[in-house]
C-alpha cells in the first residue's frame, strides 16, 4: 500500500471514529499561524452552507464551525491553525463566554462583496483588495456605470477603492500632472463623464456618491479607506456645487463656496473647511496627515489604540475591533487620520491615537445601513508612494491592521444570538 493511500485511510478512520470532535475552533489570538487566511476559512465555511459562530473577545475573536472533512482539509491547506473540540469542550467555552465580556455571534451567509475601483490599472495598490485576494475571499469589481445602473443592489458589502470623489484626480496635479498615467486617467474619466451625460467629472462623481449613499441608506454595508473617506463626505456636502479649480475642470470654483456646503447631507464629518489650493495635496481639514507639516514620526510613534466595547451590549463595534493586540501600528495615507472635532457626535470612534485629535477608525449608521471609515493607505506600508510595489501579505500573516479590514468583511453575515433568560 502506498504512503498516500495509508495517509488517506488514516484520515478517513479518524473522521469515522465515534470520539472524533464535532466542532472546529479557529483561534484568533497569538496562537494563530495566519490570522488573515483564518477569515477566509470562516468565509469558505459560510459558502459551504455552514453556520459559523464568531466568539467575540474569546481568544482574539475565535471562530467555531462544524468540523467537516472539507473544512478541516481547507484549513490545513491554507496553513490556518485550528483545534478539534468536543461538545463538552464547546459547552465549557460557552459558559466562559457567558460569564465574561464576551459573546457569540452567528454568521449565517457569505456576504456578496463588491469593490468600487476603476477598470484600468492605477499606479498604487489597495489594501482591501490585497486582503481579499490573500484571504481567498471572492469579490466583484464595479465602476461608475455599474453604480449608476443599479448594480449595487446585488451586493451586501461595498468597498470604495482609494478614490477622489471630488473630481480632482487625487489632487496630484503638482506632483504628477505631467506623468503619462495621470494624463491618461484624466482623459478616461472625462470621456466616461461625457458618455454618461455629465458635463464634468465632479458632476459624475457627485451622482455616484449619491447612488452609494442611497445604497447604504436602504441597508447596504459600506467600507472605505484613505481619501475615499473624506472625499465621500465632501462630495455629499458640495453636491450640485463647483469646488474644483480650473486646472482640473477648466473653470474656477464658485465664489464663497465654503459657506454653501450642506453638512446635513454628510454621514461622518461636519463643519470642515475645504482646501481650495489646487497645488496642495489635501482636500479639507478633516485629515490630520503628518506629511502636511513634516512631522513624520514612524509607525510605532503613530500607533493607535482600539477601544474596548461591551460584547453583550455593543456587539457591532466589538465585532469591528476584534484583534489579538489592542494597539495597532500607524501608517500614512493621503487621509492619514480624522480630525476628532469634525466627526459627528452620532459616530462611534473605534480607534484613535491617545491624547490627540487623531482618529483612525470610525463607524456609523445611515438609515438601515452602516459605514466604516478606516484612515490611511496600507497598514503594513508606513508611507506608500505612487508606483511602489504591492505589499506581500504572506510576510504579514498576523497583521493587526489588516485584521480590522477583514472584520468588516464578515460583519454583514452576522446575526445576534438570542440570549437565554
Amino acid at each position: 500500500m502506498t504512503f498516500q493511500k495509508i495517509l488517506l485511510l488514516s484520515f478517513t478512520l479518524t473522521f469515522a471514529h465515534p470520539a472524533f470532535a464535532n466542532k472546529l475552533l479557529i483561534p484568533m489570538d497569538l496562537e494563530q499561524s495566519d490570522h488573515l487566511k483564518a477569515y477566509g476559512i470562516a468565509y469558505f465555511a459560510l459558502q459551504q452552507g455552514l453556520d459559523v459562530e464568531w466568539l467575540l473577545n474569546y481568544r482574539g475573536g475565535a471562530f467555531v464551525m462544524d468540523a467537516t472533512e472539507k473544512i478541516v482539509l481547507e484549513a490545513r491547506v491554507r496553513d490556518v491553525a485550528f483545534q478539534q473540540i468536543s461538545a463538552a469542550n464547546i459547552a465549557q467555552i460557552y459558559a466562559q463566554i457567558e460569564d465574561g465580556n464576551m459573546d457569540r455571534i452567528r454568521l449565517e451567509k457569505a456576504p456578496k462583496i463588491a469593490v468600487y475601483t476603476p477598470p484600468h490599472k492605477q499606479p498604487w495598490d489597495d489594501a482591501v483588495t490585497l486582503a481579499l485576494t490573500y484571504a481567498e475571499i471572492p469579490y466583484d469589481i464595479l465602476w461608475d456605470e455599474e453604480v449608476l445602473s443599479g448594480k449595487l443592489e446585488d451586493y451586501d458589502w461595498l468597498h470604495l477603492h482609494h478614490e477622489d470623489f471630488t473630481g480632482q484626480y487625487g489632487k496630484f496635479f503638482a506632483s504628477h500632472g505631467r506623468r503619462l498615467w495621470y494624463q491618461q486617467q484624466q482623459a478616461q474619466f472625462e470621456a466616461l463623464a461625457r458618455k454618461l451625460g455629465f458635463p464634468k467629472v465632479s458632476a459624475l462623481k457627485g451622482a455616484v456618491v449619491q447612488a452609494i449613499y442611497d445604497y447604504v441608506h436602504s441597508g447596504g454595508f459600506l467600507f472605505a479607506m484613505c481619501s475615499a473617506t473624506d472625499t465621500f463626505d465632501i462630495a455629499l456636502a458640495a453636491r450640485g456645487l463647483d469646488i474644483v479649480d480650473a486646472v482640473y475642470d477648466g473653470d474656477p470654483p464658485e465664489p464663497n463656496i465654503q459657506q454653501k456646503l450642506n453638512f446635513s447631507r454628510t454621514i461622518a464629518f461636519e463643519n470642515f473647511k475645504l482646501v481650495l489650493d489646487p497645488m496642495e495635496y489635501e482636500y479639507a481639514d478633516i485629515d490630520l496627515s503628518p506629511t502636511r507639516n513634516n512631522q513624520i514620526r514612524g509607525a510605532e510613534a503613530e500607533a493607535f489604540t482600539l477601544f474596548e466595547f461591551s460584547a453583550k451590549y455593543d456587539p457591532v463595534p466589538t465585532m469591528l475591533t476584534q484583534n489579538h493586540v489592542p494597539i495597532v501600528k500607524g501608517y500614512l495615507g493621503q487621509t492619514t487620520a480624522f480630525n476628532k472635532p469634525l466627526i459627528k457626535k452620532s459616530i462611534t470612534i473605534l480607534g484613535e491615537i491617545p491624547g490627540t485629535d487623531h482618529v483612525k477608525y470610525i463607524h456609523g449608521n445611515v438609515g438601515s445601513g452602516t459605514f466604516t471609515f478606516y484612515a490611511g493607505h496600507d497598514p503594513e506600508d508606513y508611507q506608500h508612494f505612487v508606483n511602489d510595489p504591492p505589499t506581500q501579505l504572506a510576510l504579514y500573516r498576523n497583521s493587526a491592521g489588516y485584521r480590522l479590514i477583514l472584520n468588516n468583511i464578515l460583519f454583514p453575515a452576522a446575526k445576534k444570538q438570542k440570549r437565554k433568560t
